[in-house]
């Protein structure tokens, strides 16, 4: 039988996701949000990581590396609020698909989209002011050698934040927590701690790290988005991948499972 159930309006939506430690994504329009997001609320998370990255490497004119940006919604968030020039990078969605939504959104002068891999990035060493990355940086950061083949990219005392999902506490040996078991993804090994970042980035000798914390209460955040886009989603696979984060997220309560935001400076 057809789902006859009303749906919510924007108004509606908008009072349900307003979120007073995020004013900036509060004013953007709900509904677009939820058809482009691809996980966790990035604009939500890259809100939370602006004020650490600081003024000076979101400057106006500042030229951002946005890696592994996605749709494209933080990539016309960094142009909208910091009026930076934006290098919006992603392997999975096409090059011609974010320049349609960057344009629709009125920032095609200032959001340059690009296909690219992580491990091979075509821009030269001091390209950029800054580099982002909102809940991508897990899937290649992780290793050891990583960090120094892309803090090249960046100017002389340029920054690079990134937000990824992350652990309370290392699990001890090689099984995960027990509550998380029947939930368990070996890409959930990427997940780490804000310790365990700030150990990995500083022993890599590049940068010096500024920032390494824990967003409190931030699967909270992550829940409610979850419940929203599983309701919501115009896409049936990412509204299943809500579903299952919902899933997930309920049965840890927060005991685990959570956000680091890492920060460091090109020495």
């Amino acid at each position: 039988m057809p789902d006859n159930t009303p749906k919510p309006s924007n108004e509606d939506l908008t009072k349900r996701l307003s979120n007073a430690r995020y004013p900036r994504s509060n004013g953007y329009d709900v509904r677009w949000t939820i058809e482009n997001q691809m996980g966790p609320h990035a604009l939500w998370l890259l809100e939370w990581l602006a004020p650490a990255l600081g003024l000076d490497a979101l400057r106006p004119g500042a030229r951002v590396l946005d890696l592994g940006c996605g749709r494209a919604m933080t990539s016309v968030f960094l142009a909208r609020e910091y009026d930076a020039q934006v290098t919006a990078a992603d392997l999975w969605v096409a090059p011609d698909e974010n320049a349609r939504r960057i344009a629709e959104a009125g920032f095609a002068d200032r959001v340059l989209p690009v296909h690219a891999e992580a491990h091979d990035l075509p821009f030269a060493e001091g390209s950029f002011d800054a580099i982002v990355s909102i809940d991508a940086y897990q899937y290649f950061g992780t290793n050891d050698l990583y960090l120094p083949t892309l803090t090249r990219l960046l100017k002389p005392g340029g920054r690079i934040g990134v937000v990824v999902p992350a652990l309370r506490e290392e699990p001890e040996g090689a099984e995960p927590p027990e509550h998380l078991k029947p939930f368990w993804d070996p890409g959930f090994w990427a997940f780490h701690t804000p310790a365990w970042w700030r150990r990995h980035w500083t022993r890599s000798g590049t940068v010096e790290v500024e920032t390494a914390d824990w967003l409190e209460d931030g699967w909270k955040d992550w829940l409610l988005w979850s419940e929203v886009c599983a309701e919501e989603s115009p896409s049936e696979f990412m509204a299943g991948m809500a579903r299952e984060s919902v899933e997930l997220l309920h049965a840890d309560e927060g005991r685990a499972l959570g956000f680091a935001r890492v920060v460091g400076r090109r020495r």
